[in-house]
Formats: structure tokens, sequence, C-alpha cells
């Protein structure tokens, strides 16, 4: 089975903004497959389904981005998951709007809720879909407004393809189970 983690902040008022760009591709995801997140298990709305003839468990942690590390292992746990099964979903404010990279591990490389993760799994071997969301002036309150702040109107069809094309990433990667493949085809 793959698990695909869509990382974010739940509840209405964290809803749409830049930080949530990972629960974003995962509801688009889960709309696509016609299926919804709509049970709780290990502090996650999940949901399971097959992809492209495989088993697919769509997560998205219920314990704000600071601690998504203990819902994804927790479920890894529950349902027998290896690390090498398992693809992140994140905003990335080093990235430009709507651009998207794949990699195979790494360091949280500032974002907290990749901190959780490794904290939590006890390794950076993980697979990320890091998705752009650019970045603002350099003050750490400027940052911390931006990422909680709702997408520009410019940045809306940016975001718009950035999902599109993650789908086809996930897609891709749960077909051909070769994330090498799927990175020379998309990087």
């Amino acid at each position: 089975m793959k698990m695909i983690v869509g990382l974010g902040n739940i509840g209405e008022k964290y809803a749409q903004t830049r930080h949530n760009v990972g629960f974003m591709v995962v509801d688009a995801l889960s709309k696509e497959l016609q299926i919804n997140l709509n049970k709780v298990k290990q502090e996650a709305f999940i949901a399971q389904t097959e992809l492209k003839g495989e088993k697919v468990l769509l997560v998205q942690p219920t314990t704000y981005m600071n601690d998504s590390g203990r819902a994804v292992a927790a479920l890894m746990k529950y349902y027998d998951i290896a690390i090498e099964d398992i693809l992140i979903i994140f905003d990335d404010m080093d990235r430009a709007m709507g651009s998207l990279r794949l990699r195979q591990k790494g360091s949280a490389g500032g974002h907290n809720g990749i901190k959780s993760i490794i904290a939590h799994t006890g390794t950076q071997e993980f697979k990320r879909l890091k998705f752009g969301i650019d970045h603002p002036a350099h003050t750490q309150d400027a940052v911390v407004n931006y990422v909680l702040g709702k997408f520009s109107k410019d940045q809306q069809q940016p975001l718009a393809d950035g999902i599109i094309l993650a789908i086809q990433i996930i897609e891709d990667w749960v077909s051909n189970d070769n994330f090498q493949a799927t990175m020379n085809k998309f990087n």
C-alpha cells in the first residue's frame, strides 16, 4: 500500500492558505477518485482506495502542521506501511509559485512539518513532493503571515496548474512504483 500524505493545518481558519497546499492536493486527488476523507484514524483524516491497481491511503493529519509526524508514524505502524511507500506533499517557499520538485530524501530545510516527520519516523529517507508557494520578505513575522495567508489572485492559475501536475506525478509514481523514473520524468 502507498500512503499519500498532504500536510496542512485543520480548521476553517487555515483552509485555502499557502501552508495547506498539501491538503489541497490530497483534496483534489480524492475528488478525482470520487472518495471522501471522512474517516478519522490515528489523528488523521484518511481514505483508502485503489489508484492504478495499487492500494492507496490518502492522509491529512489533524495534528496541525508542526506535529504531522505523530500521525504519519502512527498510520505507518497501524497499516504496516514501509517508509519507501510514503509520499509527503508540502509547501516550499524556496520554489516559484506552482512549481514542483520531487526528492527521495533530505533534511527538513526549515519546514516544521517535515522536521516532525523526521523526528517521529527516525529517518530523512522518505519521498517528498515540494509545492512552490513563492517567498515573502525575509522577516520572521512576514514569513508566518505569508504561509498562513490566502493565495493572491495572481497565484490562482499557477496553484491550479501545480495541483493538476501534482496529481499526474502521484499517479505516475503509483502506477510504475519507480520513484526515480517519476523524478526523471517530472523534475
